[in-house]
């Protein structure tokens, strides 16, 4: 008995042995996996000067990102022209020589004009945020999906965020009083827009933002819009042009869009898929809250710049309205387009007709507290 158990028992040097071997095969396992480790980067450009709020916006979406993959995964964001032209920035990624880029569905319409009902849309009397609320939840991204995969067949994951208020109607040399001024005039815009001006008279241009000031300067454009008084003021608009025309049914709303690979995409774990959308929705409202901050701010300064701010009258208005008909109706001939417009206009009927019912108009309690006598 003594015999036996004694040659059962644990030999400290050969104990000893077995720790550091089993140590050593953990090390084999674990560290392979650690200097294997490397952070996937990708190149994600925007369409926008690195000076514009646009790309500031672009860079939150890019912060969001990296900051939630940890060292896993990364975001390089690029600003326009880095590797591409502002408006090729959707051929890229197809193609795989961008992996991901930040833009507006606008900025494709040459490929079809629905492109454009996915952020600048006709203004049934809805708002940007309203315009997502569809997307995410009356049908809108399916069709989406439906126009970039079984339409244009595109190797591309799209998500839309950020509510872009009302665009202004413009910049210009002298006051524009009724829609007769339009005619004839060289003006920048972009998407369906073009087509409203184009009916009402206009000579369209289309042009990226870091483009416009430098073609009012030069004299090959005679009037342009494009986006907020942030942007307008960091591209240098009061510095070629003294009338900043507010409202209009031109662009009454706009979102923007990344855009990913998406090849590149559906490689990637389920968790890093995650990130890339759920940091589009974070970003969408902290874009919401930081634009109230910034345009109000910046509209400040561009008045103290010499410029002479005018609200667009009535009869410019209704002349859009006019246009949009048009457009709706001819445009409604494609199948598609149709389809998309129609679900929109239920939307809006049904969501926008709530509001109306439900809310309190803001008017009159602004008048009550704000409006001088």
């Amino acid at each position: 008995m003594s015999d036996g158990r004694k040659s059962k028992k644990s030999n400290p040097s050969t104990r000893r042995k077995f720790l550091a071997g089993a140590a050593v095969g953990t090390a084999a396992i674990a560290m392979p996996q650690v200097s294997r480790a490397q952070t996937t980067t990708w190149r994600f450009q925007s369409t926008w000067p690195a000076k514009d709020i646009f790309h500031e916006f672009a860079q939150d979406y890019v912060k969001r990102v990296n900051e939630m993959a940890g060292s896993r995964f990364k975001l390089d964001l690029l600003p326009a022209g880095a590797v591409v032209g502002a408006f090729q920035v959707m051929d890229a990624t197809n193609a795989g020589v961008l992996d991901g880029a930040h833009g507006v569905t606008v900025y494709w319409y040459g490929k079809s004009k629905v492109a454009s009902l996915f952020g600048t849309t006709a203004p049934l009397g809805w708002d940007a945020n309203q315009l997502l609320g569809w997307f995410y939840h009356g049908g809108g991204e399916a069709l989406y999906n439906e126009l970039i995969n079984n339409v244009l067949k595109l190797n591309i994951v799209g998500f839309l965020y950020g509510p872009m208020p009302t665009q202004p109607l413009g910049w210009f040399k002298k006051e524009i009083t009724k829609p007769d001024d339009f005619k004839g005039m060289k003006y920048r815009t972009v998407g369906l827009s073009a087509d409203l001006f184009n009916a009402m008279g206009a000579a369209v241009t289309s042009l990226p933002g870091g483009e416009i000031v430098p073609a009012i300067d030069r004299g090959l454009i005679e009037g342009a819009e494009f986006n907020n008084p942030s942007s307008d003021k960091l591209l240098g608009f009061p510095d070629v042009a003294k009338v900043y025309m507010v409202g209009s049914f031109h662009q009454r709303m706009e979102s923007f869009e990344v855009l990913f690979n998406k090849q590149k995409f559906e490689a990637l774990p389920a968790e890093l898929k995650a990130i890339l959308r759920y940091a589009a929705e974070a970003s969408s409202a902290d874009m919401s809250w930081k634009q109230q901050d910034r345009y109000s701010k910046d509209m400040a300064e561009i008045k103290k710049a010499g410029v002479k701010v005018v609200k667009t009258p009535d009869s410019v208005l209704q002349a859009q309205l006019n246009a949009w008909n048009k457009i709706i109706e001819d445009n409604s001939k494609d199948a598609f387009f149709k389809k998309v417009f129609d679900s929109q206009k239920a939307w809006v009927e049904r969501v926008v007709g709530f509001y109306r019912e439900y809310d309190t108009p803001n008017e009159i309690a602004w008048n009550h507290f704000f409006k001088k006598t």
